[in-house]
């Protein structure tokens, strides 16, 4: 069984026919259709409702696994030399109540993200429904040029949810999508809102992160100085080794670090 798989866990069958039938009750629809995703998450088990909602049920065990990768990474956030900034939810409801707020607050400064559409629970389980995006692809799976292509793009949008003093928290290749030609974030998490210094620098770490192995350390940090000041470029050069750690990122941080410091050199100047 993939380790994914194991810590998510299984819902009882059951309790996903409940949460299915509260959904066509609350949209009023007398059958839907049910498409379950084999996606790489630790989180919740998601699926797509009718191809028209894209709904995530969360467990206990899920809340409880999110603890515990909460709990690492504040334990990386420290060993990179600030205090932990990543918040913790103890219910599944906080969890998907949280995405709710997140996604909505994205959309609210202009960042695309999927239409949050309502977070509730059902019989312990947190549910959120959002916009389903029916023809995506994902920055994992897209080919080398278009990663080129886009990666200015890329920066820009993280710029923005920066200069509103929000963070991304969990930027890995699978939540940047491409949809009709747009980037789309997607599974923000929950930073502290007072340590906007710290979470970009981190976003830039793991934005720097998954482009590298595909395009190289220098295209990756010219695309970043687009939209970030040598200053700030320099700040994600801490939290390189923290997120090398992470296992969804494998990258090059000694050639990113001196890129880095090259452009910061030059920023100078």
């Amino acid at each position: 069984m993939d380790l994914r798989q194991l810590a998510r866990g299984s819902i009882e069958w059951g309790r996903i026919e409940r949460v299915v039938r509260t959904l066509a009750d609350r949209y009023d629809r007398e059958v839907v259709r049910v498409e379950f995703l084999e996606a790489d998450n630790w989180l919740s088990t998601p699926c797509v409702i009718d191809d028209e909602w894209f709904v995530k049920i969360v467990s206990r065990q899920n809340a409880f696994v999110h603890a515990l990768l909460t709990t690492g990474r504040n334990v990386g956030a420290v060993s990179a030399g600030t205090g932990g900034f990543f918040d913790r939810f103890s219910t599944p409801r906080e969890m998907v109540e949280h995405e709710y707020e997140a996604t909505q607050r994205m959309r609210e400064i202009g960042v695309n993200a999927p239409r949050p559409i309502e977070a509730f629970e059902v019989n312990g389980l947190g549910v959120l429904v959002l916009e389903y995006l029916p023809e995506f692809e994902s920055f994992g799976t897209v080919s080398d040029a278009v990663v080129d292509e886009r990666a200015a793009d890329l920066f820009d949008m993280l710029a923005t949810l920066h200069e509103h003093g929000l963070a991304h928290g969990d930027l890995r290749a699978e939540n940047i999508l491409l949809c009709d030609g747009e980037i789309y974030f997607i599974d923000a998490t929950s930073v502290h809102e007072d340590r906007v210094a710290e979470t970009t620098a981190y976003d830039l770490a793991c934005a720097l992160a998954v482009l590298e192995p595909r395009i190289g350390a220098r295209r990756s940090v010219q695309a970043a100085s687009t939209a970030y000041d040598p200053e700030q470029l320099l700040s994600a050069r801490r939290f390189l080794d923290f997120v090398r750690l992470r296992p969804d990122h494998e990258f090059d941080s000694t050639q990113l670090r001196g890129e880095l410091e090259k452009a910061a050199d030059l920023g100078g100047q």
